[in-house]
């Protein structure tokens, strides 16, 4: 962990700080240039895209802070890439794409291109670009077929030469076109990655000319080394012991049983080791985990609580073990579907995680998130001219609580940075109509600390369409912790141009609960509504103060009736004040109830 070069010295603390600084100046000039020359709304607008720089050992060196469940991934992709081609095989210009789920990939729409980068004709790193493509193929628009085999959600590509001395593999383009809904965007999204690519080889090369090569390399190895100290000293705050926890997926989409994700986790002095070992067996379902995403969702879910400020790299990696089941749901083989691994999966093992830290360490405890992204993806035709167009979204959640804050509102899982389609540019692109996006009143698990809001989002479809979503929490809302109160369950809705609504993913007015991974025809004017959820609560709701429940109220967060029964205070809605009195029979009540159900 004491990197020096050959005279047993390590860099001046100057040196370190301005490589540290290059490697993540790097990533940052890559996404700017791939958002900007990217064709795909789905990658210029709603930032579903991730770059990296590796290590010639093709361990993560910087990064921008894109999506997460991308970045702790894509180095499987690399090793997976060079090791068919082979390291000595290497040639400037070489770029390798691969979306093979079960070679280093994720799910098909995720896009991965590895390019070496030479300096002097030594191999001084790597530079990989991810984006998420909006359709490559497959039985529905943009993959989401829900169906029971791997080759019914996409073109599968593995490690295939894209680029040769910098040009394109004509050949291999043109089965990638003619395997799309939306070849219109295809073209322009590899030479927006090429360009990322060339931006990071250039860049590394100038840090190269200026430092050294053999500088630069210790630079490497020192920040990496850097990171694992500080993860390891984190570690070492975490009382020792063994924390179990158990989240669920609603369902695989075929049939209506819920998934576990069941994980121990051992914290011993410096290191931790993620056992998931009693999570169920693979499912006939599309969101099955590849092991590069289930080690993905790990990593990112514990960088929350160990050193979030440390450089953001492999280093990171190293004091964590993970033991994975070979046959399971998280360790998903051929010819297993994998659509909603990144989506739905990822977001179930964080929370799995996250409730097995609130009993390690339940001062810094965070309630889970909504855990979904959910992701829909919808084919509309244009009444007018009859032309197929495929656009999705992302409409988010709320966060947990914390021991000193209330939860963040409608922000995405930690998954990813991504953003919303923003309405304008959908409208002018798609022809679909944006109702409503505002904040779900209710949504959030009550607590002392009570969850971020949900969002309400509704879209008329202005012709005959198709959709498709990756939900979850549509059975119940989102556990709280430290005896915070759950949040409301998601809905996924049809609404006829008659006002009639025809629940599809969720529990319906009549109680019936509607599996939420299959696909729903809608026809012109219908309007697609989705009610997405808050983030769990933390701590006993009881004790959050009057008047802090008075201020959600005065917001439009809570109504008066459940401000009344989750927190026990009573609202006159009229006068927009508290009934003290009220308030104060209606908690002691409360409080005696909890003590009588608790024996005490």
């Amino acid at each position: 962990m004491n990197s020096s070069n050959e005279n047993g010295k390590r860099l001046d603390p100057v040196t370190f700080e301005v490589l540290r600084s290059s490697f993540e100046y790097v990533c940052g000039r890559m996404s700017t240039v791939l958002q900007k020359a990217a064709f795909s709304p789905i990658i210029y607008d709603m930032v579903d895209f991730s770059n990296a720089i590796y290590n010639e050992k093709l361990e993560l060196l910087g990064q921008t802070a894109n999506c997460p469940v991308h970045i702790a991934a894509m180095h499987f992709s690399a090793q997976a890439s060079v090791k068919h081609f082979g390291f000595e095989s290497l040639r400037p210009g070489d770029i390798f794409v691969l979306n093979d789920p079960y070679d280093g990939g994720t799910h098909l729409n995720d896009m991965t291109f590895t390019m070496p980068v030479f300096f002097d004709g030594d191999i001084l790193g790597f530079a990989v670009s991810r984006g998420h493509w909006t359709d490559v193929g497959g039985g529905a628009a943009g993959g989401q077929a829900f169906g029971t085999h791997i080759a019914g959600e996409g073109l599968r590509l593995p490690p295939l030469r894209m680029y040769e001395n910098y040009r394109i593999n004509d050949d291999l383009l043109r089965i990638i076109v003619a395997n799309t809904r939306t070849p219109q965007y295809i073209k322009g999204d590899l030479q927006a990655h090429l360009a990322a690519l060339q931006v990071a080889e250039a860049e590394l090369r100038r840090i190269a000319g200026r430092y050294g090569i053999e500088t630069v390399r210790q630079g490497m190895r020192e920040v990496l080394d850097y990171t694992e100290r500080l993860t390891r000293n984190a570690i070492r705050e975490i009382p020792n012991g063994t924390y179990h926890a158990v989240d669920y997926a609603d369902t695989d989409g075929i049939t209506d049983d819920p998934v576990r994700v069941e994980v121990t986790l051992q914290v011993e002095d410096d290191r931790i080791v993620l056992d998931f070992e009693g999570s169920d067996a693979p499912v006939a379902g599309g969101i099955n985990s590849p092991m590069a995403n289930t080690y993905s969702a790990v990593y990112y879910s514990l960088k929350f609580f160990l050193s979030p400020d440390a450089p953001a790299n492999a280093g990171s990696f190293r004091p964590i073990e993970i033991r994975l089941p070979e046959r399971s749901w998280l360790n998903a083989k051929w010819p297993s579907p994998t659509i909603g691994c990144t989506t739905l999966t990822s977001s179930k093992i964080t929370a799995a995680i996250w409730k097995a830290l609130s009993d390690a360490i339940p001062d810094r405890a965070v309630a889970p998130t909504f855990a979904e992204c959910n992701w829909f993806v919808c084919s509309v035709k244009d009444p007018t001219s009859g032309e197929n167009f495929v656009f999705s979204d992302l409409p988010a959640g709320g966060w947990g609580g914390t021991p000193r804050h209330d939860g963040m509102n409608v922000t995405q899982d930690p998954l990813g940075n991504c953003a919303n389609l923003s309405a304008e540019v959908a409208e002018l692109l798609f022809p679909i109509r944006y109702e409503a996006f505002d904040l779900r009143a209710d949504s959030a698990g009550a607590g002392r600390n009570r969850g971020g809001l949900g969002s309400r989002m509704v879209i008329t479809m202005l012709g005959s369409s198709e959709v498709s979503i990756e939900t979850s929490r549509t059975r119940t809302g989102t556990p709280g912790v430290a005896g915070g109160g759950d949040s409301v369950a998601q809905r996924v809705s049809r609404v006829t141009a008659e006002g009639k609504l025809d629940v599809f993913g969720g529990i319906s007015p009549d109680g019936v609960w509607h599996n939420p991974l299959r696909g729903k025809r809608l026809e012109a004017g219908d309007r697609f509504e989705v009610l997405t959820t808050g983030g769990g609560g933390w701590g006993d709701p009881m004790l959050r103060e009057p008047a802090r429940v008075l201020e959600d109220f005065l917001d439009g967060y809570v109504t008066p009736a459940k401000a009344c029964d989750n927190y026990g205070v009573v609202i006159d809605s009229q006068s927009k004040t508290i009934d003290g009195e009220a308030t104060k029979r209606t908690r002691a009540g409360r409080k005696a109830e909890g003590l009588a159900a608790a024996g005490r």
